[in-house]
């Protein structure tokens, strides 16, 4: 290539999503294609959704509103806080990108556990700063390590509870331990993005009592519990120094209008939410007691996905379930050879799911 890339963004490595349907269909000839590799709802989002999103596409010739104010207002409400306290994004990468870009300069370091989300580090080197690895201990993030890595330089920790991929949680004592070791002047980023599946009332819920410590962003989204993946809304509450530097930096019309209304429906609609999340217990259950018939250990998890350990080549198992239509997802570039990692179906799902890993295990 004749353009010369910059340095910090050279050596990047691109975030690879989880492999679409139309491409399996048409790649393999096949039909009624089951994806369980991206952790989705598998029961869609509320029918007020819907309703809402089919009432305002005649305001499609109009831009979107900038400030989101009915959907700040109705976060606010939810979680007992100010609306400026809150930050919307087109999905909660986007804050974590302007994260990086707002309180990052060139060199500066941000800690965060090895594997973990890959817009972590993809967002850090955009910023011209340094990613700090910390490998996880038994699956789990290593608070510890993260606490022994930091520096003069370090302005950022990430923290996903519960773990992507692993499904491993961070327990309340666990965290003020932590936080306590950690300086005034570093943010610590808690990704809550599967917050909503916890059963454990002992995992931290930085959001239980929030804004209680200025050093930490919450990051949601409406991408799992809710549904609404497809419309790519998330927000992130924090200090109020902290969203006004963002606000400043972020792109004016970041969330569209359709996603603005099918945040403010789906907040509405607590009764989809809890048969959301009942569905995932249930399925849960069901999937864990099936692969447990078949000796198959499978980490513990508190969110709509877990990781099971196959004892053979995971990416061979992945391509097998493909022909089959079943989409999971191979581990092997996270550094566990030999576990895929599923998220929840609908019952018709999950019973395709153990019935084509069983054809798959026996070849």
């Amino acid at each position: 290539m004749k353009f010369k890339i910059s340095e910090h963004i050279a050596d990047i490595k691109p975030y690879e999503a989880g492999k679409p349907l139309r491409e399996v269909e048409q790649e393999y000839n096949i039909s009624n294609v089951i994806k369980l590799a991206s952790n989705e709802n598998p029961i869609g989002f509320s029918p007020k959704v819907y309703d809402a999103v089919k009432k305002h596409m005649k305001d499609m010739n109009r831009y979107p509103e900038s400030s989101a104010c009915v959907l700040s207002n109705k976060l606010a409400q939810r979680f007992h806080v100010s609306p400026e306290n809150i930050v919307l994004g087109n999905g909660s990468d986007d804050i974590i990108a302007l994260l990086a870009h707002g309180f990052l300069n060139p060199g500066d370091e941000a800690l965060m556990p090895q594997p973990s989300f890959l817009m972590y580090e993809i967002s850090v080197k955009t910023a011209k700063g340094k990613p700090v690895m910390v490998p996880l201990t038994d699956f789990s993030t290593n608070l510890e390590g993260l606490v022994k890595k930091i520096s003069t330089k370090t302005r950022m920790i990430f923290i996903t509870n519960p773990f992507n991929p692993t499904g491993s949680t961070i327990t309340y004592d666990e965290f003020n331990e932590f936080s306590q070791k950690v300086p005034e002047d570093v943010i610590i980023v808690v990704d809550e993005a599967y917050i909503e599946f916890v059963r454990d009332d002992a995992v931290f819920n930085s959001l239980k009592i929030p804004l209680q410590d200025p050093r930490i962003v919450t990051l949601r989204t409406f991408s799992k519990a809710y549904g609404l993946a497809g419309f790519r809304v998330g927000y992130g509450i924090m200090d109020p120094e902290i969203a006004e530097i963002l606000n400043r930096i972020r792109q004016p019309f970041n969330v569209n209008t359709l996603a603005q209304e099918a945040g403010v429906a789906a907040i509405g609609d607590e009764q989809f939410l809890n048969k959301s999340i009942q569905t995932t217990h249930e399925s849960l259950d069901f999937l864990f007691d099936e692969l447990s018939n078949l000796g198959i250990h499978c980490l513990p998890t508190q969110s709509n996905f877990f990781m099971m350990d196959l004892k053979k080549d995971a990416t061979k198992v992945f391509e097998k379930m493909l022909q089959l239509g079943i989409i999971v997802r191979s581990m092997k570039s996270y550094g566990f050879d030999t576990f895929i990692r599923v998220n929840t179906g609908t019952k018709k799902e999950n019973i395709a799911f153990i019935a084509a890993l069983k054809k798959v295990l026996k070849k």
